[in-house]
């Protein structure tokens, strides 16, 4: 990619809509800008007018003379814009010919078609902002809750990049302990020295250890907790998905096996973003129709991050529900106990022997009795430890997480090499993979590959 070039793209959605916006940057946006746009009254050129204003006017195909739109036309003169760069951004009806017209005139002045994340990826170059502020914008964009939302937004004003900072500047204070340690090497180290090097070290290694622990609750805030609704057949799923969702989505009857497909609907709960997946009953069966049904109910199961589980209390336990309890065994889920407002024939004690140390929480979807609990446990499994609820400094991004756990895992090998009274040298070169691995968060020590494989998960127009 040249930074001497200038770029275009739609930086609006696809489809029908009220506005779209074309938007040019680099150093001839102006110039092209100038070639195609006529004010509607005043001054010729879109030069001749302030930076930052917004002008109305047209959109004229330089060799025929011909209007291609009515527009409202803005310029931002570098460096204060999204780039870094002289910016035109065309506001003009929102149908795909309108911007399509206007999107290859513009290629034609003499720009070229933005690569996926282009503009950001500028940003990136041109040091406005940082990788991890470059990658928030996107979760920005497809935040599921308020709560992702607010993460993303302090993620992108830095707040994950300052703390990598921070620690960044900690592990080169303790480098420049170790590198004047390697040019006395002739003399005997002060063990004094070395134990004030491991101190600090651990005091680092436990600064990192809590960030990481926000990273479980932060891939939850971010793509959301994927949860499978399981159960034999005429438990309540489908009454359970109809419930959280406060609508009758799922079809609900008497008659087992209803549910022959896998029905996925999204929601949120108390700002936790839910893929909530109603299954087809598991049990054998006969039909081949539902048969199906059951075999796509196991392939979700298995990648779930939770499982509901759901028995009916006025029923004793059968060979179906015994069949389920040994999947579940070991995978993260909450049993519910379902139709308590009935005579009651399940044995709890068995069911606490059978599942052991998984929560149970009895309900009744007729009367309404025990959804908040739900809710509540939904909450408490997700901001679980040390991580509260108003906390919006996570680690949401799985890069991230893999370059902290590999600087933690070089801290821990700089540590161990103090304790063990191992060569400078070698404790030099623990303490300086620590640095690297954290500078690929903000991707101060991130190859050009790398840095474009994460960029063409943009959409073109960002």
């Amino acid at each position: 990619m040249f930074l001497d070039d200038t770029i275009t793209g739609i930086a609006t959605a696809h489809g029908e809509a009220g506005i779209g916006i074309v938007r040019i940057s680099g150093e001839k946006a102006l110039a092209i800008a100038d070639k195609i746009f006529k004010p509607f009254k005043g001054k010729e050129l879109l030069s001749q007018f302030p930076s930052r204003r917004l002008t109305y006017g047209y959109i004229i195909n330089p060799s025929t003379n011909e209007k291609i739109d009515e527009v409202l036309i803005v310029y931002m003169d570098a460096p204060h814009t999204y780039t870094k760069e002289d910016i035109v951004e065309i506001n003009c009806h929102g149908g795909m010919i309108s911007i399509k017209r206007i999107l290859e005139l513009v290629m034609r002045q003499g720009a070229r078609m933005a690569e996926p994340g282009e503009f950001t990826k500028r940003a990136f170059l041109n040091g406005r902002i940082d990788l991890a502020q470059a990658e928030a914008i996107m979760d920005l964009i497809s935040a599921k809750t308020d709560k992702g939302f607010d993460v993303a937004l302090d993620q992108l004003e830095g707040s994950l990049s300052k703390r990598v900072e921070e620690f960044r500047n900690e592990v080169l204070e303790l480098l420049a302990h170790i590198e004047v340690s390697i040019d006395f090497s002739e003399e005997d180290v002060d063990e004094i020295a070395l134990d004030l090097l491991l101190n600090r070290s651990i005091e680092l290694e436990k600064k990192l250890n809590k960030l990481l622990e926000t990273a479980d609750t932060g891939k939850i805030i971010r793509d959301g907790l994927s949860t499978v609704i399981v159960g034999k057949p005429n438990v309540g799923k489908s009454s359970l998905l109809n419930t959280l969702l406060r609508e009758s989505r799922a079809i609900v009857t008497d008659i087992p096996g209803t549910t022959r497909d896998v029905i996925e609907e999204h929601l949120n709960i108390k700002g936790i973003p839910l893929k909530l997946i109603d299954t087809a009953g598991i049990r054998e069966t006969q039909d081949i129709v539902e048969k199906i049904g059951v075999e796509k109910s196991k392939a979700f199961f298995n990648k779930a991050d939770l499982i509901i589980f759901m028995l009916d209390a006025s029923r004793e336990l059968t060979e179906e529900d015994l069949e389920i309890i040994n999947l579940i065994k070991e995978k993260k889920a909450l049993v519910l106990l379902n139709k308590i407002d009935l005579p009651a024939k399940i044995d709890l004690e068995k069911i606490s022997s059978l599942i052991s140390k998984k929560r149970v929480i009895e309900i009744s979807l007729v009367d309404k009795v025990g959804i908040d609990q739900i809710e509540e446990y939904l909450e408490e499994m997700v901001y679980k430890g040390e991580v509260k609820a108003k906390d919006t400094l996570l680690v949401t991004n799985a890069r991230h997480k893999n370059a902290l756990e590999r600087a933690l895992t070089s801290l821990q090998d700089g540590i161990n090499a103090i304790r063990n009274r191992l060569p400078m040298d070698f404790i030099e070169v623990d303490f300086k993979n620590t640095w690297d691995f954290l500078g690929e968060i903000t991707g101060d020590t991130m190859g050009e590959d790398l840095i474009d494989h994460i960029f063409q998960n943009f959409c073109i127009g960002k």
